[in-house]
């Protein structure tokens, strides 16, 4: 059996997505698969041990655990609605003491594939940790602002889905670090932490592991720039198969790229449910009645040359 350790935080407004998430890690997985899930919370999150205790009716290859974080975020800057759980991975090394190599995942995401090869074969011995380039050198202003904090914004990686060599991160204790950077008003929150204290010791992994909305709109608009960091079957792997994190506008609440694929595995999911599936399109469809003729063709043509690509 090959087993996968990974870790997810939320809280009870992310519980359903987290159902959906999780569903599709363990529908994607192959037959000798086992994951190891950690559910990290606090007791003001207003989750308890057995909120996922229906994937376990459904699905027998995996463990789910939950690790009680203390106070030590309660302080923490939030900023754009992220609250005090997106810090919680940022504890992953001294929580699960279990695992010298472990796996975080936001839970807006859909999993569409294996990780058990990535998870093997990653060589983290000479890094803290690997992620995916957010490619931020390519917005003006987070150029600016990375200028300010003493980052290259070339080298900035997504912190939604991380590798950790926790062995190595604890050996030189720097979840402390983390810590005490975790009241700084950074516009990115942990991600800046894990930016500027992980710096020069991050590996850098295919988006694969991370195919965000953003990617997806550089590789519909502007391909070239993807070059720079993967080739053309790295890429296109990306998109055919990749982990879809959903970044941005999240399709349980409206449309957005690659909607179309969380509803299909909201379908397959133990978690499906034919009301709130109905009442979701049917509104949608009201939204689109009130619209005018040219509104509604830039949203279909969007969506076929867009959000269907894969």
């Amino acid at each position: 059996m090959n087993i996968v350790p990974i870790v997810f935080a939320f809280d009870s407004n992310l519980l359903y997505p987290a159902h959906i998430c999780i569903s599709s890690l363990l529908m994607s997985a192959k037959s000798d698969t086992f994951y190891d899930i950690y559910i990290l919370y606090s007791t003001k999150s207003g989750l308890t041990d057995n909120s996922l205790c229906k994937i376990l009716n459904y699905y027998s290859n995996c463990r789910i655990q939950y690790r009680l974080v203390d106070n030590s975020f309660d302080s923490s800057f939030e900023i754009r609605g992220i609250t005090t759980p997106a810090y919680y991975r940022l504890l992953i090394p001294e929580l699960i003491p279990e695992y010298d190599k472990i796996i975080y995942s936001d839970v807006d995401v859909i999993f569409r594939s294996d990780l058990f090869e990535i998870y093997d074969s990653i060589d983290l011995e000479n890094y803290y940790l690997a992620g995916v380039n957010s490619l931020s050198h390519l917005i003006p202003e987070n150029v600016k602002y990375y200028e300010k904090i003493g980052l290259d914004a070339h080298n900035i990686i997504y912190s939604g889905y991380l590798i950790f060599n926790s062995k190595k991160l604890r050996e030189e204790d720097i979840v402390k670090k983390f810590k005490a950077m975790s009241k700084n008003k950074y516009k990115f929150q942990d991600m800046d932490i894990v930016n500027i204290v992980c710096k020069d010791k991050i590996k850098y992994i295919s988006p694969v592991f991370c195919l965000t909305t953003y990617i997806s709109e550089w590789n519909v608009y502007n391909k070239d720039v993807l070059f720079e960091f993967w080739d053309e079957l790295t890429i296109s792997k990306a998109l055919s198969e990749g982990i879809i994190h959903y970044n941005g506008q999240k399709p349980w609440k409206g449309l957005c790229v690659n909607f179309d694929i969380w509803w299909e595995y909201y379908r397959k999911s133990p978690f499906f449910d034919e009301k709130f599936y109905f009442d979701f399109f049917y509104h949608k469809l009201n939204e689109l009645d009130g619209l005018s003729l040219l509104k509604r063709i830039k949203i279909l043509v969007r969506y076929f040359v867009f959000g269907r690509r894969k």
